[in-house]
């Protein structure tokens, strides 16, 4: 149950991280809203699963379901770059991640 909600929490940066740009600086307000929330219940996810998982291993999940995830949305909806180099560098953050879950205990 730990990783799943680890995973929940990477999925919710990465919306909090969409709807942060969408609100243009925090100047729109629904968006701002949907940003707090989802960095609360991000932030409230990754904390829970904390206490089972190593600290190590939960925040570099958390962080890299959150650069990868983002990356990809950038792509998706908002006509971010996608090129060669950038792709490369999301299957090294990636192979990061097996490799950390891998190596965990839990």
């Amino acid at each position: 149950m730990p990783w799943i909600v680890l995973v929940v929490a990477g999925l919710l940066e990465v919306v909090w991280a969409f709807t942060m740009k969408q609100s243009e600086g925090f100047s729109r307000f629904w968006p701002s809203v949907v940003t707090l929330i989802a960095m609360v219940l991000s932030v409230v996810c990754l904390a829970w699963s904390m206490r089972s998982l190593p600290l190590g291993t939960a925040y570099t999940i958390w962080t890299g379901i959150g650069a990868v995830g983002a990356f990809i949305v950038g792509i998706a909806f908002l006509g971010e770059a996608m090129n060669a180099t950038r792709i490369l560098a999301a299957v090294l953050i990636v192979s990061g991640l097996v490799l950390m879950k891998l190596s965990s205990p839990a």
